[in-house]
């Protein structure tokens, strides 16, 4: 009778083990997993080694409305998650935040509010959350790094919006010290790529001009860009800053915000983009600068130091590269793209 005792024992442990297991396995739950930066994230999870012994958890709008306490409760009893990415925020364009003030202020509020507190209270070891180069004062010199976040008032174009990511940082100070959790936050420039919304009046730079200059050569019309297109700005492909918060995830062990950026060098003109957009899309028409619209801020330069400091020799996508793999994106998938 021993001898059938030992293996049905056996057996049985390994099923044990096996439950034990699928429950001990590390979970990431990543808020906004459907937009573009969530995208990119579960681009780069697949091609990375470390991450197949995880569950990776990407949330839509369709798991549960985060302004919704009792929504975001369910959502933690249900994935229960060891660290947590959080990307989702109510956003617009400049013009749409200027509307609503208020309406970004009180649901990036809430959101952030109910993320954060049932991280803490479902015992969840790191939460990485995403800011905005938009927090940072109206009034600063240049290059902008992390320690300037709170040094005066952000632009009134988006208060709203920027007081309450804003806050974030506020609060994982606080978290750490009330009850000693390790939340921190990140800091992009401008991001784009593959899944970006291409709406032309609420998109941001690169998917916008994206979307125009594809109806340009489509129409056989001027490709016009809004302002002098003299502004400077930063881009950073969307797969290297999900494989730099990856790296935040794992590595990075301060509460004090980090900038994803690339190098100050790096910095490129709206018009250039222009012209990398039209050279990507194959459009051979005329390139027009309408400077009765606006150019908003010349140059929002931020520094990538603290970043460097742990990544030396981190290899950014050149940014012509990245624009044609973003063009190329949108006209094979032209008909079920944001926009």
């Amino acid at each position: 009778s021993s001898a059938f005792v030992q293996p049905f024992r056996s057996c049985c442990v390994k099923r044990v083990r096996g439950v034990a297991e699928a429950m001990s396995k590390t979970t990431i739950l990543v808020t906004g997993g459907t937009g573009l930066y969530g995208k990119a994230i579960e681009a780069v999870v697949k091609r990375d080694a470390a991450a197949k012994d995880e569950n990776w958890v990407f949330l839509s709008s369709k798991d549960g409305n985060l302004v919704d306490r009792q929504a975001v409760e369910a959502i933690f009893e249900k994935h229960k998650p060891t660290y947590v990415i959080h990307l989702a925020a109510k956003v617009g364009g400049l013009f749409h935040n200027m509307r609503k003030k208020v309406d970004f202020y009180r649901e990036n509020t809430l959101i952030n509010d109910n993320v954060m507190e049932c991280c803490r209270i479902h015992g969840v070891k790191k939460l990485v959350s995403c800011l905005s180069t938009c927090i940072f004062p109206d009034k600063t010199t240049y290059p902008i790094d992390e320690t300037m976040v709170h040094n005066g008032p952000p632009h009134t174009s988006n208060m709203g919006y920027s007081v309450a990511k804003r806050m974030i940082d506020v609060l994982n100070h606080c978290y750490k010290d009330q009850y000693d959790l390790d939340y921190t936050s990140v800091i992009p420039t401008n991001i784009y790529g593959p899944h970006d919304n291409f709406s032309i009046e609420d998109g941001h730079v690169i998917p916008g001009l994206i979307h125009k200059c594809y109806m340009a050569k489509r129409d056989g019309k001027d490709f016009v860009i809004w302002g002098s297109g003299s502004p400077l700005r930063q881009f950073i492909y969307s797969e290297d800053l999900a494989e730099l918060t990856v790296w935040v995830l794992r590595n990075y062990d301060s509460i004090e915000p980090i900038i994803l950026s690339v190098d100050e060098e790096a910095e490129v003109s709206i018009k250039e983009v222009a012209e990398m957009v039209a050279e990507a899309m194959g459009f051979q028409g005329n390139l027009v600068c309408d400077t009765s619209k606006a150019d908003g801020q010349h140059k929002k330069t931020a520094s990538n130091k603290k970043l460097r400091t742990h990544l030396p020799d981190y290899k950014f996508l050149p940014i012509k590269e990245g624009i044609k793999k973003s063009v190329d994106w949108f006209v094979e998938n032209y008909d079920t793209a944001r926009k």
